[in-house]
């Protein structure tokens, strides 16, 4: 038995040749995007002092309000205010929101009276968050997300100069016991790395609408959330797509601009959350459609070649030895963005996390009905 056998194109010569391109095709995903992203360093940042607006929309979110809000309003940023979309809340937002004004003379509320005829869903009290801001730089975050420092928003905003017009961030959730909390953070992880270093390579797709920021002439510039308007989700990725380009975005990565989230408790909770995330992906443009579908489609025929050869004499050995040192390469450079994102601990069982995210997520997707949620 040789290390590498002669090549023949009957059944299993052809199934190797899958297999390598496969593995080809992978390598070519992680350096040309990941790696990219790990060996990213920004150009110093100049000291900014324009003043910003960030928007919290915010629908029975009392409690959250109560912790969250003071994180918001107390960051070093000379200039900015605090706007609290409260969209027809029964709680007690109004009172939790009215009392920190009585502290905080920068926090402005704007009341979404109660209206049977409208649907739930975050683009109708995002545009008029918008429409009432003062200042032109925008920057969104959600009622039940805290920023990690009091650094936040001199970060996300020290991005602009002539040419940026946009600022994606990354929204990590709290770390937990339990493996349901380890695949959450495994999931959020991941898709920042892909969506973060798509951007980096000048074809951004997607943000997370709990830590993006945009300017006022840009989101007018696309009429908003026009184009997307009947689907409840979409105000981060779609409009992404439609405002966009090559030269207008920029990554924000430092651990200081990070925003957190509570995680879900339950697999259905979680389930149910990927399934909503889902029903913006077919309006995604074709040409992004092909980029983030060549990963998991090469990761089938790769693991499918790789059970066939296996079983045959000649290749069983080579092939291994391949999908290990493609498993090796994601394990070194995708560990080192883990722990760049703050998410170390999940590196020692990498491979392990990987393959089991790679056999949920279609499930998780074709078992969604697309439905839209009232729940954003």
């Amino acid at each position: 038995m040789h290390l590498i056998p002669q090549i023949t194109f009957d059944f299993i010569g052809i199934v190797f040749l899958v297999f390598c391109g496969a593995v080809l095709i992978q390598l070519l995903y992680l350096f040309v995007f990941h790696f990219r992203l790990l060996i990213y360093k920004p150009k110093p940042k100049e000291q900014v002092s324009f003043p910003v607006t960030v928007i919290v929309c915010a629908r029975n979110e009392e409690d959250n309000l109560f912790h969250n809000l003071p994180k918001i309003l107390e960051q070093d940023y000379p200039e900015f205010e605090v706007i609290v979309v409260n969209d027809q809340s029964v709680d007690d937002s109004r009172h939790i929101i009215k009392a920190y004004q009585e502290k905080y003379s920068n926090l402005k509320l704007i009341e979404l009276e109660k209206n049977k005829h409208r649907k739930f869903g975050k683009k109708v009290p995002l545009t008029i968050g918008i429409k009432g801001a003062q200042y032109e730089h925008l920057v969104m975050i959600d009622a039940d997300c805290y920023p990690d420092s009091d650094q936040w928003l001199k970060h996300v905003v020290s991005n602009y100069t002539q040419e940026k017009e946009i600022v994606i961030g990354y929204g990590p959730y709290e770390r937990v016991k339990g493996l349901l909390n380890k695949m959450i953070r495994f999931d959020t992880t991941s898709i920042a790395m892909t969506y973060m270093s798509f951007a980096r390579t000048g074809r951004p797709y997607m943000a997370v609408g709990r830590n993006m920021s945009y300017t006022k002439t840009t989101f007018f510039s696309v009429d908003g959330f026009k184009k997307h308007y009947h689907i409840q989700s979409g105000d981060d990725d779609l409009f992404i797509q439609d405002a966009a380009n090559r030269k207008n975005v920029a990554v924000e990565t430092d651990p200081e601009s990070f925003v957190y989230s509570i995680p879900q408790k339950t697999w259905r909770a979680w389930f149910k959350q990927k399934q909503r995330h889902f029903t913006t992906a077919p309006k995604y443009r074709l040409i992004n459609k092909l980029f983030l579908g060549i990963f998991p489609l090469s990761m089938v025929f790769m693991l499918i070649s790789f059970f066939i050869l296996l079983f045959n004499y000649e290749w069983w050995l080579f092939a291994t030895a391949l999908l290990v040192l493609r498993f090796v390469f994601y394990w070194i450079i995708n560990g080192l963005l883990f722990k760049k994102f703050k998410s170390g601990d999940l590196i020692a069982f990498y491979p392990i996390f990987e393959l089991l995210h790679f056999f949920i997520m279609p499930f998780i997707y074709y078992s969604s009905e697309r439905t839209e949620t009232s729940k954003w």
